[in-house]
């Protein structure tokens, strides 16, 4: 199901990037950091490349000193522009602006993906294009992914089964992610097998697993091993152990440890 998920996530960020093609970066509102080249048809003397200030100006020629923090690409366009007319300086001014490096809008994804880091948002994005662009959650990587979004100073966390959503076909959680979100994908829940196995070990808890699923994953009985009397220790609500003699149908629950005894014959 994971390949399923990471393919899904790929076919979204081929399919997105055909989408923000069109829309382009002149969707994404400018903001500090980012490099941007201008032009004015007709006059070459006024060509700039130049880096968003953290207070989100630049230093145009002839006009000085414009704020274009927050505005899309056409808006400081035409901003640039209606100065340079108001100023005398052009009776018609023909402003073309090029996003060189987008730095400012950047969304973080961290945690278990294949390629972690910070990836530049184009136009619209979502979730899934995110982790595609990621390489996908690796093996370690759980199904749930934690999203922090900022929205106007407001911090907001939320939990999105990826795999869930994609088994539903509800992508209706495949929220659309800005500048300065963090994705974070959790690491996998793991149980433990101790005792009469070929690998002892930690594993992946994976969805309604059996212990007779959980002996398999740990490699099988040893030629000493038993699966009778196998025992499961598990914390109960307070955090205290407590020791429960397990059937092959009952279900795997995160942190817990199933030991496998020796036979006595």
């Amino acid at each position: 199901m994971k390949r399923l998920v990471n393919w899904l996530m790929a076919t979204a960020l081929v399919v997105g990037m055909g989408f923000a093609g069109m829309a382009s970066a002149a969707e994404t509102p400018l903001g500090a950091g980012d490099v941007v080249k201008l032009s004015v048809y007709g006059n070459p003397d006024l060509a700039l490349e130049t880096r968003i200030s953290e207070a989100g100006t630049i230093t145009f020629p002839l006009v000085g000193q414009v704020e274009i923090g927050g505005l899309s690409v056409a808006a400081a366009e035409k901003k640039i522009g209606n100065l340079l007319e108001r100023g005398g300086y052009l009776k018609k001014a023909q402003v073309n602006m090029i996003v060189t490096t987008l730095q400012s809008q950047q969304v973080a994804v961290l945690g278990h993906v294949n390629r972690p880091g910070r990836y530049p948002v184009e136009g619209k994005r979502s979730v899934l294009d995110l982790l595609a662009m990621a390489g996908g959650m690796s093996a370690e990587g759980g199904d749930a992914i934690s999203l922090v979004r900022n929205r106007k100073g407001a911090v907001t966390r939320e939990t999105i089964d990826i795999v869930q959503m994609v088994r539903s076909g509800q992508l209706d959680q495949n929220m659309e992610v800005a500048g300065g979100d963090v994705i974070y994908v959790e690491r996998a829940p793991r149980f433990y097998i101790v005792g009469e196995v070929q690998r002892p070990g930690a594993f992946k808890v994976e969805r309604s697993m059996t212990v007779l699923q959980a002996l398999s994953a740990g490699g099988g009985l040893t030629a000493r091993g038993t699966d009778r009397g196998i025992r499961i220790t598990r914390k109960d609500a307070s955090g205290k152990p407590t020791i429960i003699n397990a059937r092959h149908d009952d279900i795997v629950q995160v942190d817990d440890v199933i030991t496998v005894k020796e036979s006595w014959f």
